[in-house]
């Protein structure tokens, strides 16, 4: 009997453990390079000839401006000036029409301090290849595994754990004709 009940807490643990490793890590929309300076976010990651890029950066420090430079990608120089968005300096550029299909590294340098940051962007010809990766959790009303709430699923997979250590012992004492 004490060998099933520790057999049984012990599957219950591994299950428990077993998911709260397998759940997904939050979605990112941008690429970050850090370096010792700090880092460069670009979204969207990958543009086509023609698109709208957006660029932010907290090295500059809460009101900083910085010159940022997408001349690799054919673009130039544009400004990042200071916005109220989580004191991230934030600037724009367009993609030109000739831009080639490849990976370029775009520029920016703080106004004070000269503190220089680098983000990758993709270009690509296309979007239709594409794969977009879905967010957040489905509301079905049936629930899932692994909902947004680990403390929630630790519950449920001890509740799981509980039902199932009682119904053994339960068969095992009507096994031996202890009666139930």
């Amino acid at each position: 009997m004490r060998r099933t009940a520790r057999m049984l807490t012990g599957t219950a643990l591994a299950v428990a453990a077993a998911g709260f490793a397998a759940a997904p890590a939050p979605a990112y929309g941008g690429v970050a390079v850090t370096s010792a300076a700090g880092s460069l976010e670009v979204y969207p990651t990958t543009a086509v000839p023609g698109g709208q890029v957006t660029v932010n950066t907290k090295v500059c420090g809460e009101r900083g401006s910085a010159a940022g430079d997408a001349s690799a990608v054919g673009a130039g120089p544009f400004m990042l000036a200071p916005s109220t968005h989580e004191g991230d300096a934030i600037g724009q550029f367009r993609v030109p029409p000739s831009a080639q299909p490849g990976t370029y590294e775009i520029v920016a340098k703080c106004a004070v301090g000269g503190r220089q940051v680098t983000g990758d962007l993709v270009v690509t010809l296309s979007t239709a290849h594409e794969q977009v990766q879905p967010r957040g959790v489905v509301k079905t009303g049936v629930g899932g595994a692994l909902g947004p709430d680990p403390v929630q699923t630790a519950v449920g997979v001890a509740a799981l754990a509980v039902a199932a250590a009682g119904g053994t012992w339960l068969l095992h004492r009507r096994a031996r004709g202890d009666g139930i």
